[in-house]
C-alpha cells in the first residue's frame, strides 16, 4: 500500500500551470514544511515534502491556498528521474495529492500571523461562496453556530 498523510505549512504559493491541449487540466506544485516529531538537541527541524495535484485539487489550490497555510495532505508517493540540460540523471520523489484540507480555520491563521492576503484575483471567486452572517458566526473561531431545536429537521439523527 502507497499511502501518506502529512500536515505542514506551505512555504510559498502554489506553482500552477495548466497543460497544453484540448482537455488542458491544472497541475499545482507547494512544498510543505513538515515538523519533526523528534528534534536533536532542542534543535526545531523540519521536512520538505513537494507535493502535486492535478484537476480540481490544483484549481482548488490555485484559489485558496498561500504561503503559511496549515494543511492536511494524503496521497502516494511517487518517484522519477529526469536528464537535465547537464546531462545528468536527476530523481524525484513527490506526494500526488489525492486530498487536501485546512488544517485550521481561518482566524486562528489569522491569529498567528501565517496568512497573508490572497491576490485581488483569488478573492473573487472566495466572495461569490455562500458565508454566514455576522449574526451566525461564532465569537472569531471561523465556525457557525447551530441553532437551537434544529436537531428535528438533521436527516442524520
Amino acid at each position: 500500500m502507497n499511502k501518506v498523510i502529512l500536515m505542514g505549512r506551505l512555504t510559498r504559493d502554489p506553482e500552477v500551470r495548466y497543460s497544453a491541449g484540448d482537455n488542458s487540466m491544472a497541475v499545482a506544485r507547494y512544498t510543505l514544511a513538515v515538523d519533526r516529531r523528534f528534534r536533536r538537541d532542542g534543535d526545531q527541524s523540519a521536512d520538505f515534502i513537494g507535493c502535486v495535484a492535478f484537476g480540481r485539487s490544483a484549481e482548488f489550490a490555485e484559489k485558496y491556498l498561500r504561503q503559511g497555510t496549515k494543511l492536511v495532505v494524503t496521497g502516494r508517493i511517487q518517484t522519477g528521474s529526469y536528464t537535465n540540460r547537464d546531462g545528468q540523471k536527476v530523481y524525484t520523489t513527490d506526494v500526488v495529492v489525492e486530498d487536501q484540507e485546512f488544517a485550521e480555520s481561518k482566524a486562528a491563521a489569522a491569529e498567528s500571523g501565517m496568512m497573508r492576503q490572497p491576490s485581488p484575483m483569488a478573492a473573487a471567486p472566495m466572495a461569490a461562496s455562500p458565508m454566514p452572517s455576522p449574526s451566525q458566526a461564532s465569537a472569531g473561531d471561523g465556525f457557525m453556530n447551530i441553532p437551537d431545536g434544529i436537531d428535528e429537521e438533521l436527516p442524520f439523527n
